[in-house]
C-alpha cells in the first residue's frame, strides 16, 4: 500500500527541509559554494560541480583557493588572514568578474558575488559564481567585428582620397626625378660638384616627404589590433590634419588649427582617434565644396576632466530631420554616401569614454563637430 502523500499543514522534519532545501539549490543554474571563516568548503552544489568538475568529497574541508589561479588565489589568502586579524569582509555585496580554475587546470572568466550568513553564532559566506566564457566570447568577438568595421571605413575613406593621394605624391617623386637629371648632368660637366650636392639634398627631401605620406597611410589604413595608450592630444590632432588636409589647398580650403596648450595626455587608440578627425574633416571639405566661402578650424580645448577636439566648417549647415538621426547607421547627408561614417565615429569616441555632438556655429553659417574625450582615460 503506497504511502499518502504528506498533507500542507503538516510540519516537516529537519531531513526534509534539508532535502528541500538541497534540492532547491542544486535546481540554481549559478554555482553556490559556502565557506566556512577560515575559507574552507561547506557546500559545493550540483552547478559547482559541473562548472569546476570536483565531486564534493575532493572539495568540501579544503580551502577554496583551489577554485583559483594565481593571482586570485594569493589575494584570497589575503583577505582571509585579514579577515581572522579585523573581522572585516571587504568583498561582501560586491560583484565582480575573476577567473576560476578547474579540475583540469583550465582558467576560464567568472562572475563573483559574495554574501554573508551567520547560523548558530557561526559565520559563513555564500559565493554565487556565474560562468561568463561564452559572454566575454561574445566581446570579444563584437570588438574584432567593429575594428574590422572601422578598418573598411578607413580603406573607403582613402579611396574616396585616391586622386588627391596620387597627385600629393606625384609632386615630390616628380621633383625627385628632376633634380637627380639636374645633378647628374652637372656632374657629367666636370665643375659642378658643389651644386650637384645641393640639388641631391633637395631630392632627397622631396623622397622623404613622399615617404613620410606614404608612412602615414600605412599606419591609417593599418588593421591591426586596438591599442590604447597616453597621447599628446594635440600632436594627435596635428598628424591627422596633416593627412585629412591633403589636397585641401586645391580645393582653395583655408585651414587652421587653434590647439589648447593645456589640453594634455590623453589615454586613447590614436590610429582610431585619427580616424575621427580624419572622417569630420572631410566631411567638412566637402560640405564647403560648392560655397563661396571655404574656411575650416580644427581646435582642442582643455575643459575640467575632458578634452573638447571640435572641427567647424562654413558649409550649408545640416537640416534639422537629418540632425536628430546623423549619428544613426544608414544616414548620410552625401550623395551615394554609405552612412556608416559617423556611426563609426560615435561608437569610436563612445567607447574611449566620450561623446560627439554636431551643433550649427553661432555665427549661422556652416556647422561645428565637437568630441570629447576625458583625461583619465575611459572608464573600466
Amino acid at each position: 500500500m503506497s504511502t499518502p502523500p504528506r498533507l500542507p499543514t503538516e510540519p516537516f522534519s529537519a531531513d526534509d527541509i534539508n532535502d528541500r532545501l538541497t534540492a532547491i539549490l542544486d535546481a540554481v543554474p549559478d554555482a553556490i559554494v559556502v565557506i566556512d571563516a577560515g575559507g574552507r568548503i561547506e557546500s559545493f552544489s550540483a552547478a559547482a560541480q559541473r562548472m569546476f568538475g570536483f565531486d564534493p568529497a575532493e572539495v568540501i574541508g579544503r580551502s577554496v583557493n583551489m577554485l583559483m589561479p594565481g593571482p586570485y588565489r594569493d589575494e584570497h589568502d589575503a583577505f582571509i588572514d585579514r579577515f581572522k586579524r579585523t573581522g572585516e569582509a571587504r568583498i561582501i555585496g560586491i560583484g565582480r568578474v575573476v577567473s576560476g580554475r578547474r579540475k583540469d587546470g583550465t582558467i576560464f572568466p567568472i562572475e563573483l558575488s559574495v554574501s554573508e550568513a551567520t547560523f548558530q553564532g557561526n559565520r559563513s559566506f555564500i559565493g554565487f559564481i556565474r560562468d561568463v566564457s561564452e559572454r566575454k566570447a561574445t566581446e570579444r568577438r563584437l570588438e574584432e567585428l567593429q575594428t574590422e568595421l572601422a578598418h573598411v571605413s578607413r580603406v573607403s575613406e582613402m579611396g574616396q582620397m585616391a586622386s588627391t593621394l596620387a597627385h600629393e605624391l606625384n609632386q615630390p617623386l616628380t621633383a625627385v626625378l628632376a633634380y637627380l637629371g639636374t645633378a647628374l648632368h652637372l656632374l657629367e660637366s666636370g665643375d659642378g660638384h658643389e651644386k650637384a650636392q645641393s640639388v641631391v639634398e633637395r631630392a632627397a627631401s622631396q623622397a622623404r616627404r613622399a615617404g613620410s605620406i606614404i608612412h602615414k597611410l600605412r599606419d591609417f589604413l593599418g588593421k591591426g589590433q586596438t591599442t590604447r595608450r597616453p597621447e599628446a592630444i594635440n600632436t594627435v590632432v596635428e598628424e591627422a590634419s596633416a593627412l585629412a588636409l591633403i589636397g585641401a589647398k586645391q580645393l582653395q580650403v583655408q585651414s587652421r588649427l587653434e590647439l589648447d596648450p593645456a589640453a594634455a595626455t590623453v589615454v586613447l587608440d590614436r590610429v582610431q582617434i585619427q580616424q575621427v578627425l580624419v572622417n569630420l574633416i572631410r566631411n567638412a571639405i566637402e560640405a564647403m565644396a560648392h560655397g563661396d566661402r571655404r574656411e575650416l578650424v580644427v581646435r582642442t580645448h582643455a575643459a575640467e576632466g575632458r578634452i573638447e577636439v571640435s572641427v567647424s566648417d562654413t558649409g550649408p549647415g545640416i537640416a534639422a530631420d537629418v540632425a536628430a538621426k546623423l549619428f544613426q547607421p544608414f544616414v548620410s547627408t552625401k550623395t551615394g554616401g554609405m552612412g556608416i561614417g559617423l556611426s563609426i565615429c560615435r561608437s569610436i569616441i563612445q567607447s574611449h569614454g566620450g561623446d560627439i555632438r554636431a551643433l550649427p556655429n553661432p555665427a549661422g553659417v556652416g556647422t561645428t563637430f565637437t568630441f570629447t574625450l576625458p583625461t583619465g582615460g575611459p572608464a573600466d
